[in-house]
C-alpha cells in the first residue's frame, strides 16, 4: 500500500528543504521505493535532492494538447498509451528514490481530458511506490486537479510568522474543499530560532495560532545555519550531515510518521 505525504505552505516557508530532507530520511529509514513529486511550477525540488530535471509532465501535456487541436481529434487511445510512456521517461531516478516533476501551469486552451489521463497514469505510477511525497505550490491545486485524491498526510509548512501560519489556516480550510480524502493533517513550523536556553520553542503569539486550528503541531524545525550554506552553495539539501540540526528535526517527524 502507497503512502501518499503531501507537503504545502506559502512560498518562501522552506517547505521544499522539508520534502528534500524527508525523501532522503524515507530512504535511510528503508522506506523505499520513494517517488517525489514536484508539483510546484517553480521546479527546483529536483536541485534539492541532486538530481538532474530534463522534462516536466506540463512539458508532455503542452505537447499532446497542441497535438489534439491540430489534428482536431480528441485524446485517443494511443494518444494516452503514448503519453504514458513519455511521462514514466520524463521520471529521473536516482539510487534509493524517483523525481517526477509536474511543472508549468495550463495555458490557454482545454486540458481537462489532457488533465484526466495524466491524473490516471500519475496514480497508477503512484502504486508501485511504499512512499509518495509531494512538494505542493501555495495553493495545492495539484492535488485536486491533476494527481491523487487520496493524501494519507498533509504537511502544512509555515515559518514562525503571523504572514505564514496564518497562510497555513487558510490552506487548512481550503483542503476541506478541494474534494479529496485527507486522513492526517499536521502543521510543521520551520526556521525557529533559539529561545534563551537554547532550546527550539516556537514563540508564544505563535503558538497561540496554531492552538485555533484543526491540525496539531506535529514538528518544530530550528534554524540551521547550514541550509543557508548550501543553499547558497548550490549544494543539495538532502546532502546536509548527520549533525544538521534541521535534518534532526525532519528525521524525528519522519519517524512519527512511519510509526504513527
Amino acid at each position: 500500500m502507497t503512502t501518499t505525504i503531501a507537503l504545502a505552505g506559502k512560498g518562501g516557508t522552506g517547505k521544499t528543504t522539508v520534502a528534500a530532507l524527508l525523501v532522503d530520511i524515507l530512504v535511510k529509514r528503508g522506506a523505499y521505493p520513494v517517488l517525489a513529486i514536484d508539483a510546484d511550477p517553480s521546479s527546483n525540488l529536483n536541485l534539492a535532492l541532486g538530481v538532474p530535471l530534463t522534462r516536466t509532465v506540463g512539458d508532455l501535456r503542452e505537447d499532446l494538447l497542441a497535438d489534439v487541436q491540430r489534428t482536431q481529434m480528441g485524446l485517443g487511445v494511443s494518444q494516452r498509451e503514448m503519453l504514458d510512456v513519455q511521462i514514466r521517461q520524463a521520471v529521473e531516478e536516482a539510487e534509493d528514490f524517483d523525481l517526477l516533476a509536474m511543472g508549468r501551469p495550463e495555458g490557454p486552451g482545454c486540458y481537462c481530458p489532457v488533465n484526466h489521463s495524466l491524473r490516471q497514469i500519475v496514480d497508477l505510477m503512484s502504486e508501485s511506490y511504499a512512499y509518495v511525497v509531494m512538494d505542493n505550490e501555495a495553493g495545492m491545486e495539484h492535488l485536486s486537479r491533476r494527481t491523487t485524491r487520496d493524501v494519507d498526510w498533509m504537511l502544512l509548512v509555515s515559518d514562525p510568522t503571523v504572514r505564514g501560519v496564518t497562510a497555513i489556516g487558510h490552506m487548512l480550510r481550503m483542503a476541506d474543499d478541494l474534494g479529496i480524502n485527507v486522513r492526517n493533517k499536521g502543521i510543521v513550523i520551520n526556521r525557529v530560532p533559539p529561545s534563551g536556553n537554547g532550546r527550539t520553542v516556537v514563540p508564544p503569539a505563535i503558538q497561540a495560532m496554531l492552538d485555533q486550528y484543526a491540525a496539531p503541531l506535529v514538528g518544530v524545525i530550528p534554524a540551521d545555519l547550514l541550509v543557508n550554506q548550501y543553499d547558497a552553495e548550490g549544494k543539495p539539501l538532502a546532502q546536509l550531515p548527520p549533525d544538521s540540526p534541521a535534518r534532526q528535526a525532519v528525521a524525528t517527524l519522519a519517524d512519527w510518521i512511519l510509526f504513527a
